[in-house]
């Protein structure tokens, strides 16, 4: 016997996706059933890089790094890493990036990515001033900068790239960068200046303010690990080591934990898979940049956040079950030197490793599915924090019976 729903549509997964979407949805009228296994913002959505990443409208990879590929994965300490123990597994979605790297789904997954970040920055100033937190971000751009005279034609060709995307872009000299970041070398070169772009000073604060305004619009939180699920003619009931729970709908948004979830419900196995990223917390460095600073050269971005400064980036392809390299986090450090006029120190630095849920396109599953009763946001890559707000506007618009902007691109049933 189905037992009566107990919320219109239980969301799981309470990273910055899952908690933003709640929020919509409840703010539309729904009762919502928050779940995930681990506190809200305990993931992922706690350690990221905290940039609102809109100029990023590129795939994670393109056909330039083939060259690349050997000599990267050689270098344990170096951008990429492949666990060779975990090759076998990883080898058929690696197939379907190579894939994906053909002119033509190259360029709709441009499209798709651009699509979404174009509407992520007034996404977020909705979002948070509709909670009164707009403090939690600054929109006070980002900058890339070279080291090498030999690296200026590759920034030049990507500006050239940026703006046949319509990213705002601007070419800054050396001295301009000394001017607005006095603290960097002064033997960087320049860089390229992105002005719709920002920075959260908390990326977790955020997860956890967003949390506080869903719970005052009703949403009930469960902190329980959901197994399975099947659906039936009222909804959908999921098995869960706190006892079954019952929606009428279901939202899947659980990140890198995402497919077997909806294997479950669906019959669909996504090609999802997870790039494992590292982050080296600094609370002794407040004051050494005033917006976050990527070097083109070294592959890592520097943030500063209200509780210092955070060092991130690298991707290691080695499941969701291995255990962290926390080498790889303090490697971020040893690539700082250089950059500054003076070195960062490591007083208290703290490590972090987080789990980035992509699939082979680069571009997040947002769709609805089975007659309306599954919802789906998840595989937004590196991208998860700059997409989350407008990701949730368009989940709420399918959960009225409505088609997000270019929706298709984003669908299931591409796979």
């Amino acid at each position: 016997m189905v037992q009566t729903p107990e919320a219109d549509i239980a969301v799981v997964g309470a990273g910055i996706v899952g908690v933003a979407c709640a929020l919509q949805l409840a703010r539309q009228g729904r009762r919502v059933l928050l779940v995930d296994r681990q506190a809200p913002g305990q993931g992922a959505s706690w350690g990221n890089a905290g940039h609102l990443a809109t100029e990023q409208v590129f795939p994670i990879a393109d056909l330039s790094i083939l060259k690349r590929l050997p000599r990267m994965l050689l270098d344990p300490m170096g951008p990429l890493r492949l666990d060779w123990k975990y090759l076998p597994k990883a080898l058929p979605w690696f197939t379907r990036l190579l894939l994906n790297l053909r002119p033509a789904p190259f360029q709709r997954s441009v499209a798709g990515i651009r699509t979404l970040n174009e509407g992520s920055l007034g996404a977020w100033q909705r979002l948070l001033g509709s909670i009164g937190r707009s403090e939690l971000f600054q929109e006070d751009g980002s900058l890339l900068v070279f080291e090498k005279p030999e690296s200026r034609q590759a920034l030049e060709a990507l500006r050239t790239r940026m703006q046949q995307q319509a990213v705002p872009v601007d070419f800054w000299s050396a001295e301009t960068v000394r001017e607005a970041a006095p603290q960097l070398s002064p033997s960087l070169l320049g860089g390229l200046f992105f002005p719709r772009t920002g920075h959260f000073i908390d990326p977790y604060r955020v997860v956890c303010e967003l949390f506080e305004a869903a719970k005052a619009s009703g949403v009930r939180f469960v902190q329980a690990q959901v197994d399975g699920g099947q659906l039936h003619s009222a909804g959908v009931s999921l098995a869960s080591d706190q006892g079954t729970l019952n929606a009428r709908q279901v939202l899947v948004s659980c990140g890198a934990h995402s497919a077997k979830l909806t294997a479950a419900l669906t019959g669909k196995r996504v090609p999802l898979d997870t790039e494992r990223g590292y982050h080296l917390m600094l609370p002794g460095e407040h004051q050494r940049l005033p917006f976050a600073v990527t070097s083109l050269e070294r592959k890592f971005i520097m943030t500063p956040m209200a509780e210092g400064l955070r060092l991130a980036g690298t991707v290691e392809f080695a499941g969701l079950e291995a255990p962290p390299s926390m080498q790889r986090a303090w490697q971020l450090h040893r690539l700082s030197k250089g950059l500054f006029r003076h070195d960062l120190s490591i007083d208290g630095a703290t490590p972090w490793m987080g789990f980035r849920p992509s699939l082979p396109d680069s571009l997040p599953v947002i769709d609805r599915v089975c007659d309306g009763r599954v919802l789906l946001a998840f595989g937004h890559q590196h991208l998860g924090l700059t997409q989350a707000a407008v990701t949730a506007e368009w989940v709420g618009r399918l959960a009225e019976r409505a088609a997000g902007p270019a929706v298709g691109a984003y669908r299931l049933d591409r796979f």
